[in-house]
C-alpha cells in the first residue's frame, strides 16, 4: 500500500488512542494481577486459567456494543444469509483475528505468574515486538523516518535494563512459550496491517480493524467453551473451574472490569497500530503506553496492598520509555512550528 506524509490529524489521533490505551491498561493489568494473588475477594488465589472464562465472555460483550455504538458494522465485508446481508471477516483478516485472539489469552495469562512482576512481563513483550516493528516495515518496504529508530532504540534499551535484574533470565517454561507464542502473533498480525490496512483510507482501516475484532474474542470464547466441556488435565479442568469459581470466591464484577479494560486495550491499542504511519513509529507509541501504564499500576498495588513497587532495573526501562515517547513527539512539534512560521 502508498504510504503519504502524515497530517496534523494522524499525530494528534495516535496519541489520543495512546491515552485511551493507557487509561484501561493500568486498570486491566492491576486487577489481573491482583485477583491471581489472592488480594480481592476472600483472599484467596484464583488461577489465570480460571480468569479467562467470564473475563472473555465480558469482553466479547464489550465489543458488540461498542462496534455498534460507533456504527462500524458498515464496513465490514459481506455476505448473504437467508437474504439478509451480514458482516464477515476477510481471509487474512480472519488469519490476524486468530493471532489477536492468541494475544488476548497471553496477556492476561502474563500478569499472573507467580514471582514474575508486571512490569518485567511488559518490558519483556513490549521490548519484543518493539524488534519486530522495523523489520516488518522492512519486508513492506515502507519509509522509517529517523525519530522513529531512535525511539525504538530507547524502547529496545528498556528490554535490555529489565533483564539486567538477577531474575531476568529464570523465566519458566510456562511463560517463556507464553511470550513466544505472543511474539508470533503480533508478527503475523503486523505484516497483514501493513499489507491491508495502514494507508490513507479510512475505510480500509477500518475494515481491518472491524473484521479483525469480529473473530479475535468470538474465537477466544468457542476455544474456552470446548476445553471446559472436554475438560483433561490441569489446564482445562482450572477453564472449567472459572466458569463458577469466580462467583464462590465474591471475583465476578472484578473479572468482568478484567474483561471490559481488556477490551478497551484491544480498541486503542489496534487503532494505534493501525494509523498509516510506519510500523517503528505505532509500535513504540503502543508500547510505551503499556508499560507506563504497568508501572503505575505497581504503584497503585503497592499503595494499596503494601507491595513492593518496580525496582531499579525496571524504573530503568520506563525512564528510557518515557525518552522514547519525548521523541516520537517530534512530529506534533514540527508541526506546530510550521504553521507558527
Amino acid at each position: 500500500m502508498t504510504q503519504s506524509s502524515p497530517t496534523k490529524s494522524d499525530v494528534t489521533s495516535i496519541w489520543w488512542f495512546a491515552f485511551g490505551y493507557f487509561a484501561s491498561y493500568v486498570p486491566y493489568s492491576a486487577l489481573t494481577k491482583a485477583a491471581s494473588s489472592g488480594w480481592l475477594g476472600d483472599k484467596i488465589k484464583i488461577s489465570g486459567n480460571e480468569l479467562l472464562p467470564w473475563s472473555t465472555l465480558t469482553s466479547l460483550i464489550g465489543m458488540i456494543v461498542f462496534m455498534s455504538a460507533m456504527g462500524w458494522w458498515k464496513y465490514a465485508s459481506r455476505w448473504t444469509l437467508f437474504g439478509r446481508s451480514l458482516p464477515r471477516p476477510g481471509r487474512l483478516t480472519f488469519v490476524s483475528g486468530v493471532c489477536t485472539a492468541a494475544v488476548i489469552v497471553t496477556t492476561t495469562l502474563a500478569y499472573t505468574f507467580e514471582g514474575i512482576s508486571i512490569v518485567f512481563m511488559m518490558l519483556l513483550m513490549r521490548g519484543g515486538v518493539l524488534v519486530l516493528a522495523p523489520l516488518v516495515d522492512f519486508v513492506a518496504k515502507r519509509h522509517v523516518r529517523w525519530f522513529s529508530w531512535v525511539g525504538l532504540l530507547l524502547s529496545v534499551g528498556a528490554l535490555i535494563a529489565a533483564f539486567l535484574k538477577d531474575t531476568g533470565f529464570n523465566l519458566t517454561t510456562v511463560a517463556t512459550i507464553d511470550v513466544a507464542v505472543y511474539l508470533a502473533s503480533y508478527f503475523v498480525r503486523l505484516r497483514f496491517m501493513s499489507r491491508l490496512a495502514k494507508s490513507t483510507d479510512n475505510d480500509a482501516r477500518l475494515r481491518f480493524f472491524v473484521e479483525e475484532q469480529m473473530v479475535a474474542t468470538p474465537v477466544v470464547a468457542v476455544v474456552l467453551g470446548a476445553l471446559a466441556l472436554i475438560d483433561h488435565g490441569q489446564f482445562m479442568h482450572e477453564i472449567r473451574l472459572g466458569y463458577t469459581s469466580v462467583f464462590d470466591l465474591g471475583l465476578f464484577v472484578h473479572v468482568v472490569l478484567i474483561g471490559l479494560f481488556s477490551q478497551g486495550t484491544g480498541v486503542f491499542g489496534g487503532l494505534i497500530l493501525l494509523d498509516r504511519q510506519e510500523n517503528t513509529y505505532c509500535v513504540p507509541v503502543n508500547r510505551s503506553s503499556s508499560i507506563l501504564a504497568g508501572v503505575l499500576a505497581t504503584y497503585s498495588l503497592a499503595v494499596i496492598y503494601s507491595r513492593p513497587g518496580p525496582d531499579s532495573y525496571e524504573l530503568a526501562g520506563a525512564g528510557l520509555i518515557i525518552a522514547a515517547i519525548l521523541v516520537l513527539t517530534i512530529p506534533s512539534l514540527f508541526g506546530k512550528r510550521n504553521r507558527a512560521a
